[in-house]
């Protein structure tokens, strides 16, 4: 999609990080706006910094974990309108090894990250096929790609959304038809914040500032990777050093992961059950 000016984008998780910054660099581009999310402040926010940007901007509450209410909104702002580029992005995280995360917990990060993108896909695949152009971004993680230590149910989420993408682009890619998943690495978001939504099970170590990257920076990968038909987008050279490290070197990963085991000692302290 070469020319994004004019265009209509649905974007999930808006009301701040990754998700306000791609909603915020597609009102640059002229694009017009509908964006939801739990958190109305942060919504409101979002529609006022994307309206200066002199495009309409509609908003709309919606819990991502309620299947009902994911169709009932999208039934009622699109039942009419046009829509060219849906990009999902709403997202949690819970911290901590997965036998310290309570049931309701991890099943609700399922339904936010992964349930809730492949339920708002396929309700609007067709809409979008109908548009002379579309486009369908979904944001995963470099932690989709990746293992990594106490975010096992984060992981699995978001491998999951790679895998759905990149399933859906072989399905669907067309000349017309764009399907791209973009796996940033660490990013300066409210999820990884001191105090933040996520739920933290154990402490999370601090890393150095250096390692981040901002919302913005991914939200400009995002747009790239609209108009130039990507598929799958790893953002930040650390992130692509990890996941080819990965990739062509798995054995030495697992060396480094039995190397940690040794240091934590066994799955289930003494006294626990």
């Amino acid at each position: 999609m070469k020319i994004l000016r004019g265009r209509t984008a649905f974007v999930t998780g808006a009301a701040s990080g990754i998700g306000r910054a791609i909603t915020v660099a597609l009102a640059q581009e002229g694009v017009n706006l509908v964006i939801t999310d739990h958190d109305a402040t942060g919504l409101t926010a979002t529609e006022e910094r994307a309206a200066r940007e002199g495009v309409t901007v509609t908003t709309c509450l919606c819990d991502l974990t309620q299947p009902a209410e994911i169709t009932a909104m999208l039934n009622r702002l699109f039942e009419a309108a046009p829509l060219h580029i849906l990009v999902n992005c709403a997202g949690i995280a819970v911290f901590g090894q997965q036998r310290s995360i309570s049931d309701a917990d991890w099943r609700n990060l399922m339904a936010v990250n992964l349930l809730a993108p492949m339920q708002i896909t396929t309700e609007l695949l067709n809409r979008l096929a109908r548009t002379d152009e579309a486009h369908i971004v979904n944001v995963s993680s470099i932690f989709g790609l990746v293992p990594v230590r106490e975010l096992a149910a984060y992981q699995a989420s978001k491998y999951g959304l790679v895998g759905f993408t990149l399933a859906l682009r072989n399905d669907y890619h067309r000349e017309n038809f764009g399907v791209s998943v973009i796996c940033p690495g660490l990013v300066t978001t409210p999820m990884v914040a001191e105090g933040g939504p996520s739920k933290i099970y154990s402490k999370r170590p601090r890393l150095p500032e250096w390692l981040y990257t901002t919302p913005e920076h991914v939200a400009d990968t995002t747009i790239k990777a609209i108009k130039r038909d990507k598929g799958l987008v790893v953002v930040t050279l650390l992130a692509r050093v990890i996941w080819r490290l990965n990739r062509f070197f798995p054995g030495l990963v697992d060396l480094l992961n039995r190397e940690s085991w040794r240091s934590r000692g066994p799955i289930i302290p003494p006294g626990e059950t």
